[in-house]
């Protein structure tokens, strides 16, 4: 059985008495608060946020009061309650406080703010949430435990304290390991069975890996360490089983494999072709042939920037079309900005990272360099666990 070992995402904050965190949150607040008041009113001299009372939150929805979770797999809790009032009818912020069974919230185990950056009266928290919470509150892996919960409300510097709490009842599982790192080795893989060469797949989440490399026909699994005697893994199936190997007899090329140690899920996909976008013209320039160990390289490619009667256009990003149960899907990958300038020799490493965007022809474009127009160049997408971030090079060949 794989062990997991949670942590909240920065999801929340827990609370130890601290005053500066108390008056980060109020800080937090004021700014939005003055945000809408400024956009409803104006912004004139005279304008300034007004002292509004608000009521304590009477009734709590959801969950229902002793609700038992079993924190295992995938899954979500809805919390929801009844909504303050402002005495002028206007916004209203929440808290949401957990405390121990035996505890009055007055040092919580872990606040956070509601959904809508702490507008709205609902909060959804996810099985690993949950778990993280829980082990703040002291409850042990393989253990049941209860916590009480319950909602402040508040508007500018007035925190008003509801009177209402319920309990709901936490069941963690039993601690699994989750591996720091894990690798593909075997006969079907690109480093065989040399156990030395096992390429590394990429940790995307506490429990969630990723790695895209060639499979031929062979043995392969995945291990713990490049070294030594390693835990193994293998595909059993839609899971990840312990202690084997597993046998590749499908379609040669290059894959995409998810793991979730989570729920032991998979998620296998053929790559079948890596593009550039190029948005001046709309239509692709070239395919990158894959490279080995997750990388894609175009070779020799002319660019030839779009005469504009603004200037030269030079907008590109990039199209990975990918075979799964038999369904073929599109994914576009790009720029984390809207729009972007030309790189140049003071553009920070951050600028060509890539990530999942959408099929818009304009938007999330990179820019090629001023030196690219008329020139040949190497393209290299790299999407492989020897990188900070998926991301990609352009180098000018002549």
């Amino acid at each position: 059985m794989f062990k997991i070992s949670l942590d909240i995402k920065g999801f929340g904050r827990p609370i130890k008495n601290d005053k500066n965190n108390q008056m980060k949150t109020i800080f937090t607040k004021l700014a939005f608060l003055a945000l809408i008041v400024f956009s409803v009113t104006g912004c004139s001299d005279d304008d300034k946020l007004p002292d509004v009372k608000v009521s304590a939150v009477n009734a709590l929805y959801a969950p229902e009061d002793d609700l038992l979770v079993r924190l295992e797999g995938k899954g979500s809790v809805f919390f929801e309650w009844e909504a303050a009032k402002s005495e002028d009818n206007g916004v209203v912020l929440y808290d949401v406080l957990f405390d121990t069974a035996e505890g009055d919230f007055s040092n919580p185990v872990y606040v956070t703010t509601s959904e809508g950056k702490g507008f709205q009266n609902t909060l959804t928290l996810s099985y690993e949430d949950l778990t993280a919470i829980a082990a703040m509150a002291g409850i042990e892996a393989d253990a049941t435990g209860k916590l009480k919960w319950t909602v402040h409300s508040s508007r500018g510097l007035d925190i008003v304290e509801s009177d209402v709490s319920r309990t709901i009842e936490l069941e963690r599982p039993e601690e699994v390991y989750i591996p720091e790192q894990l690798f593909l080795t075997g006969t079907a893989t690109e480093g065989g069975e040399d156990l030395a060469a096992a390429t590394g797949l990429k940790k995307t989440g506490t429990a969630t890996y990723e790695i895209y490399a060639a499979l031929n026909s062979g043995s392969y699994q995945f291990t713990d360490a490049k070294t030594g005697t390693p835990n193994t893994y293998f595909i059993e199936g839609d899971k990840l089983e312990e202690n084997g190997t597993a046998t590749f007899d499908g379609e040669e090329g290059v894959y995409r494999i998810k793991l979730d140690l989570n729920d032991n899920s998979v998620e296998v996909a053929r790559v079948e072709k890596m593009e550039l976008w190029f948005a001046p013209f709309g239509e692709f320039l070239f395919e990158l042939p894959y490279a080995g160990n997750g990388s894609w390289l175009a070779v020799d490619e002319m660019i030839e920037f779009k005469q504009e009667d603004w200037g030269r256009d030079e907008r590109y990003k990039f199209r990975m079309t990918l075979v799964q149960d038999g369904n073929t899907l599109e994914e576009w990958y790009g720029s984390v900005n809207n729009d972007n300038s030309r790189p140049d020799s003071n553009t920070p490493a951050s600028y060509w990272y890539m990530v999942s965007v959408t099929d818009d022809r304009w938007n999330n474009c990179f820019k090629f360099a001023e030196a690219v127009d008329m020139h040949t160049v190497n393209v290299e997408v790299i999407f492989n666990a020897e990188v900070t971030d998926y991301t990609h090079e352009v180098t000018v060949t002549d």
